[in-house]
Parts: C-alpha cells; structure tokens; sequence
C-alpha cells in the first residue's frame, strides 16, 4: 500500500532492532531518485547530442527504477529482491558504459560510485562478492573478444585499482559509521534500561512511601487515641481533685448550719422542758430559721450535683451569676481565712459555654489565690473577679494580690503534674484548666503577675465553634 509518510523509507515503519534494514530501504529510495534523476538528464543529453543508442536503454532503465518505487511501497516481504535487482541493473549500466561507451564521455566516472550501492544494497560478504564480479569483468574487458572495447588494458587496471580504493575507503567509513551507530544505540539502551531501572525504583520507594504513610497514619492514630485517653484520664483526676477539695469545703460548709439547726431544735426542747406553754411565735421564729438553714443546705446539694452532671451542653448564664457560683463552692475556705472576695458588677456580659466546665476553670484558680494567700498571709487579702466584653471576646479576670508567682514557676504553671504546692497539689488545675478553655473553648488563658499579686485571664470566643 503506498504512503505518503516516509518517502525514503517507503512509507514502512521499523521498530530499533530493525535500523539496518530501514537503512538499506533510505539508500535504495535514494539510489532510485538519484539515477532517475541521472537517467532523465542523460536522455535529454543524447537526445540534444543526437546520440540515440542509449536513449531506449536509459527509458528502460528509467521505467524499472519507477516500478520498483512503488513496488517498494507495495511488497516489504521482496525487499532483498529488489535489492539484487538494484544492484544487477547498476552493475549492468556501469558494465555498458565501459564496454561500449568511450574514454572521452567521461561516462565511466560513475562506476566510482558503484561501492556505495554495493554496501547500503547488500550484506557485506555479497557486497564483496558483487566488487570481485565487476573488477573481473573490468580486467577481461580489453582481452574478451565478442565485444569491441575502446578502453585500453592500462585504462581498465588503473578503473580497477581506483575502483577498489574507493570501496575500501567507502568500506571502512561504512564501518566507522555502523560502529558510532552501535554505540548510540547501546548506550541508548543503556540509558533506557536506567530509565527503567529507575522507574521501578521510584515506583518501588513510592509504593514504600505509601505503605509507609499508611503505617505512620495508623501510628498517629494510635499515639491521638493514646492522648485522648491520657486527657481524659487527666481530666478525670482534675475532677477527682475537685471533688475532693468541694466535698471538703462542703462538710465544712455544712457543719455551721447543721449547727444551727440542732441549737434550733434544742432550744425548743429546752423550753418544752422549763415552759411547757411555750408560745407559738419562738416556735414559728425556729421552724422558719431551720427552714431556711434547710433550703440552703439543699441549694448547695443543686450546685454539686450539677457541677458534676455528665451531660455536656452549652448553655447560656450571666458571668457574674457564673462567678457567684464558685465564690458559693469556695465559702467556707475564703470565711475560715478571712479573704475578702469581690465581683466587680459594673457591666451585665451573658456568655453561652458549658457552664460546669468553666466553673471548674474559675474554681481552680480561686482555690490556687486562696492556698495562696494561706501561705503568704498578705494584710488585708483580697480576690477581686470581673469581666470585659470586646468585639469578639469575653474576658474574665481573676486577680489577688498574695505576692505574685516566681519567675521559676512562670514558664512551667500550666505543665500537667507541676505544682508550686509541692506534695499537697496535684499539678493538673491550671493543666486542665488550660485544656478545657482551648480545646472545650477555643479560647486563651494567661497570667500577669507582679511582686503584688497575679492576674489569671481567661479569653473565650463569643461564638466558640
């Protein structure tokens, strides 16, 4: 089938290993061109020369060399034919010329390029075969007898030698050629098998990249669970904590009004004993005191029990209500140690949070000032708490003016188990504290502290995500 693409290959396709092949089929499509071209200027020039004896072998010549261009596009499994059919045709041409032809034409000048044909026509061992044929044949023209030569013995030697010069030097560049060829072609098959060679590799290392980001995926799984637990765990031993410091504070908290309320009840019995008319309005007087002993005792149970609510949900609550609710946990300690505590009640700021969380943030840092001001026993000691509303933030302040925090403990106070308490603290209230504002809040806790006292600021979002 002809093609249009590839001219000089005769529209065939060869793959790498056949690049000799492809070769050979350039220069025939080359040779054919070339001589075409030769012939056609030859027979204008004999035609104008009036020299018509070769005009009917060069039309000859000229139609073979167009049948075998298309026959070459038509039948790749003839190739070597044509090849043999090239080459006989041109050594039948060259062998004319000196036969016939005489030494004043010039004519035998394209013998010399008879080795180029021979060695891009044929194999080499036929190549050699083919020279050896026309250099005999050079030799015996002048000595054969059927056919009249005008070229002398000398002539023909001396077309021989040069002739086998020629084919030497065209042999020898040939092979030079074929050699550089060889070595582009290793080392691009060099350079393919490296490519390959680091193709699997990449793909290797990419397949133990994945496998290793899987791996390191589970791990890092693995070592947040791990966190998770250890938070919760943490969490679970700050509330533990608390617990114990509030039912502490609450026994104490209790052990007035269940004071009160048996000097009550004894006072009655007293006077039931001495007066046994005893007037209403005494009795009235200590039901009611009892009553109200009664409920406040039962409003401290409601703060405990809710504080310690395993349900989480936000809800909405006035910060000055917020704080009351701790300074309520935190009475006893605070009236023991004569500490004033303040809430300053300027502005009224409502904030939406999970209120028993926060209360154990605020709680931690007021049961830290009042252990402070235990130890250090400032004159006059006082907790002054109050809030700030700005665009985006609410900001509660806990301030108390026990002497401020060393420079020692400042950079270490939110470590979890570091406490400036030594054996009686647990070092997890200002850990857990940080943990709940950042992670429950997405908000800020820090210190400014000073040689009077420290500021505990607690920032959270108005709208926590």
């Amino acid at each position: 089938m002809f093609k249009i693409n590839g001219f000089f290959t005769s529209g065939w396709f060869f793959d790498e290993s056949e690049c000799e092949l492809k070769n050979r089929y350039q220069m025939i499509n080359i040779g054919i061109l070339l001589s075409a071209s030769g012939l056609v200027y030859g027979i204008i020039g004999n035609y104008i020369r009036g020299t018509d004896g070769f005009i009917p072998l060069e039309l000859a010549l000229l139609c073979t060399n167009i049948m075998m261009f298309f026959a070459l596009r038509m039948y790749r499994n003839f190739f070597e034919f044509f090849a043999i059919t090239m080459t006989l045709q041109y050594t039948f041409l060259f062998l004319f010329l000196i036969y016939v032809g005489e030494p004043s034409d010039l004519k035998h000048l394209w013998i010399f390029t008879y080795p180029i044909i021979l060695l891009y026509f044929q194999k080499t061992i036929h190549a050699l075969y083919w020279l050896g044929f026309m250099l005999v044949m050079l030799i015996i023209a002048p000595l054969q007898g059927f056919v009249s030569t005008n070229y002398s013995m000398y002539q023909v030697t001396y077309l021989s030698f040069v002739l086998a010069v020629v084919s030497i030097i065209i042999y020898f560049y040939k092979k030079k050629i074929d050699e550089a060829k060889n070595t582009i072609l290793e080392q691009q098959n060099m350079l393919k098998n490296f490519n390959s060679e680091l193709e699997r590799q990449v793909k290797d290392k990419t397949t133990e990249l994945i496998k290793l980001n899987e791996s390191l995926g589970i791990k890092v799984e693995q070592k947040l669970e791990e966190l998770r637990k250890k938070d919760q765990i943490l969490e679970l031993q700050s509330k533990q904590a608390v617990m114990g410091e509030m039912i502490s504070m609450i026994a104490h908290q209790w052990r007035q009004p269940l004071s009160n309320i048996t000097l009550q009840i004894a006072n009655l019995q007293l006077k039931h004993m001495l007066d046994k008319e005893r007037r209403c309005r005494d009795v009235d007087d200590a039901l009611t005191n009892i009553s109200n002993t009664i409920i406040y005792l039962s409003d401290t149970i409601d703060d405990f029990q809710t504080y310690f609510c395993p349900n989480k949900k936000m809800d909405t609550i006035e910060i000055h209500e917020l704080f009351q609710r701790a300074v309520n946990f935190s009475q006893s300690r605070v009236q023991d140690n004569d500490i004033k505590i303040s809430i300053n009640k300027e502005i009224k700021i409502s904030i939406t949070v999970y209120i028993n969380e926060l209360i154990q943030v605020i709680l931690n840092i007021l049961n830290n000032a009042i252990d402070a001001h235990n130890e250090v026993k400032p004159k006059n000691p006082s907790i002054i708490m109050d809030a700030t509303d700005d665009d985006e933030n609410i900001s509660l302040l806990i301030t108390d003016n026990a002497g401020g925090i060393d420079d020692e403990h400042m950079s270490h106070l939110f470590e979890p188990y570091y406490s400036t308490k030594g054996k009686n603290g647990t070092g997890l209230g200002l850990y857990m504290s940080k943990m709940i504002v950042e992670k429950q809040f997405n908000g800020e806790i820090d210190v400014q502290t000073s040689s009077v006292g420290s500021t505990f600021i607690i920032k959270i979002p108005k709208n926590i995500k």
